[in-house]
């Protein structure tokens, strides 16, 4: 497959390349459903939101989590886990086909990590283990209206 992205990602070496119809041919629109990012790109703002996202996640000040200094983009189903709630219900909160910006930070004197997922409105933070294993919701909020 040869580099089908809006955003300048290695389309190459992607894993879901298979079922991506690339973002450049679909007017950004890669799964069926908008990218965020290849909107952001298109409009020169990606590194303004980067950024916004950034600092709203470091305001939260997480204990035993280091600063958040990079986003990448993830496919939804990548970070699609079910949160148990204290009802016992589990709940997913991302939409499998979208595209999102998060990273993965290792908990302070912990096996565990954090896992970070934001888009336009809304940010979310949980704990996890190996694979995702026994998450846990630190927070999910909305950040900013658009």
């Amino acid at each position: 497959m040869t580099n089908c992205s809006i955003c300048g990602a290695d389309c190459s070496a992607c894993p879901w390349k298979e079922s991506c119809q690339g973002c450049a041919p679909t007017g950004g629109r890669p799964f069926g459903v908008p990218c965020l990012v290849a909107r952001h790109c298109q409009n020169g703002t990606l590194m303004e939101l980067k950024q916004n996202i950034l600092a709203a996640l470091n305001s939260l000040a997480i204990p035993d989590m280091e600063p958040v200094t990079d986003l990448v983009a993830l496919k939804g189903s990548f970070v699609n886990l079910p949160y148990p709630l204290p009802s016992g219900e589990a709940v997913r909160f991302w939409a499998d086909d979208q595209i999102y910006l998060g990273n993965q930070l290792h908990k302070t004197g912990s096996d565990r990590c954090y896992g970070i997922v934001a888009d336009e409105q809304y940010l979310l933070v949980a704990e996890y283990g190996d694979q995702g294993a026994e998450p846990e919701l630190v927070a999910f909020l909305r950040w900013k209206q658009i």
